[in-house]
């Protein structure tokens, strides 16, 4: 049996283009072992994430230096020449230097986007709406003795998924609720008490405020684990009272400033589909865009096809 043969035993369900990757930065490192020089092995690295254990990485790591190569193109089944490996009869000392063991290997990283598939498809296909993705997402990040931040109250239906999501037996979570239109503050204080105990509703304070304002209720050095904002009109009420650019972009501002917990987000559904709604987003993805790469991770998910359906924007904070 043949290294590729190995390596589709070993790990069937890998991708082919996954085991090309593998064996050629593989190749060039057996090179550099049979000339007894050590190499850099930041390629392999990159290479296991493909793999679904560090177990699975090593084992199939270990049954490719035991071949000898001499040309590092890995070619699939169907190809016209087979790559030239030859099993040496024993292994040699640089070889033995060069094992690799796991805590060499940086652990893959979960992101919170992660396991979010099945909702996801769901809001591509028009069956899910974008507040259900926000929620799901939100959970991945969101702790139980957390402090958040609903920054467009609207209905309450945010505000109660955060309330679940922060309380715990310690009492430490708070959610804080903003909105300056009277008639949505009332509407989302008649959910959160039909719908929690007292103790539970006792981690929510309410406020009539402009959400650019948010950090006027915060407490100072609060570390904010997630500040979410429905940027549009009020569901069921009057349309002429929507959200917009200029404050709006205010209030991200603010978002940043207060998001002190590490793997904070910030997360936005903007409803695009009334007038003023493409100017919001557009300050939406300028101050993304400016956000420093190596401190921030943004994402969008739009729908070409549907220009008035939500758009959901992620802000992870590294």
């Amino acid at each position: 049996m043949g290294p590729q043969q190995d390596i589709i035993h070993l790990s069937p369900h890998l991708r082919p283009n996954r085991i090309r990757e593998f064996v050629t930065y593989l190749g060039a490192d057996c090179q550099e072992i049979q000339r007894g020089k050590e190499t850099e092995m930041s390629g392999l690295r990159r290479c296991c994430y493909g793999f679904p254990s560090l177990h699975c990485f090593a084992t199939v790591h270990k049954t490719l230096i035991s071949y000898r190569c001499s040309d590092s193109r890995l070619l699939l089944p169907t190809t016209a020449s087979p790559l030239n490996f030859r099993r040496p009869i024993s292994v040699s000392a640089p070889l033995k230097k060069r094992s690799f063991s796991a805590p060499a290997i940086a652990p893959a990283v979960d992101y919170p986007l992660s396991g979010v598939d099945d909702v996801l498809v769901g809001y591509l296909s028009g069956k899910k709406k974008a507040t259900e993705v926000a929620h799901l997402v939100w959970r991945r990040v969101v702790q139980p003795g957390d402090t958040v931040v609903d920054a467009t109250c609207g209905n309450g239906h945010d505000t109660l998924e955060m309330v679940k999501m922060v309380a715990d037996e310690s009492g430490r979570g708070r959610v804080y609720g903003l909105d300056i239109q009277k008639d949505a503050l009332d509407t989302t204080s008649s959910l959160l008490n039909e719908s929690l105990s007292p103790r539970e509703r006792a981690l929510v304070k309410l406020s009539g405020i402009c959400h650019s304002r948010m950090e006027e209720i915060v407490p100072e050095n609060s570390p904010v684990r997630l500040v979410a904002f429905n940027l549009g009109y009020l569901p069921g009420g009057n349309k002429n009272i929507i959200t917009v650019p200029q404050t709006t972009r205010l209030a991200l501002d603010a978002a940043k400033r207060i998001l002190l917990a590490p793997g904070g987000l910030i997360s936005l559904v903007v409803y695009v589909g009334h007038p003023g709604g493409r100017d919001e987003l557009e300050a939406v993805e300028g101050f993304a865009s400016g956000l420093p790469a190596d401190e921030w991770s943004c994402c969008k998910f739009q729908m070409l096809n549907r220009p008035s359906a939500p758009v959901l924007v992620f802000l992870f904070k590294r």
